[in-house]
């Protein structure tokens, strides 16, 4: 590898790392709101679950798992053999918020504008760590196809 594929590589690896940190600040974040003030978040959209208990405790329950998830994200920040399920969580929660959202307003109509714009974000954001995963995806197989190269060159005959 020579120096410029180095200096592509860390700017890879720091923009993957910046990627699944802000992917799960944001989840962590949302979740963490959702289960500590509900009403104040919702409330944003023009919800109000202030008087409904039960819709409430239905909105904190997926609250949980996306908390999970943000942390899982951000795991791959850390840790650089959870950078693909990383980057496979924030692409499958992202792009699955997203799509459902759209698939919402085709089915139910146009919701609260902060909700549109949240489907947008959802959609951009899941596309990119899809993007991202792909491409690191092939990049661990290159590497494997080199490393394994290599390693039969050293097997030939008269190969100390």
């Amino acid at each position: 590898m020579n120096r410029n594929n180095k200096e592509v590589s860390a700017i890879s690896l720091y923009g993957t790392r910046a990627l699944l940190l802000a992917s799960g600040l944001i989840a962590a974040g949302i979740a963490t709101t959702i289960l500590i003030a509900p009403d104040a978040f919702y409330q944003g959209y023009g919800i109000d679950i202030s008087t409904n208990v039960s819709l409430a405790n239905e909105l904190k329950a997926p609250a949980g798992a996306l908390l999970l998830a943000g942390f899982l994200m951000m795991a791959g920040v850390f840790k650089v053999g959870l950078t693909i399920p990383s980057l496979g969580i924030a692409a499958a929660v992202y792009l699955s918020y997203g799509l459902s959202r759209i698939l919402s307003m085709a089915i139910d109509g146009a919701p609260h504008s902060g909700l549109v714009s949240a489907a947008a974000i959802e959609v951009v954001v899941g596309a990119v760590c899809l993007v991202v995963l792909m491409r690191q995806k092939r990049t661990n197989i290159s590497r494997r196809i080199v490393a394994e190269d290599s390693w039969h060159a050293g097997t030939e005959e008269g190969a100390a």
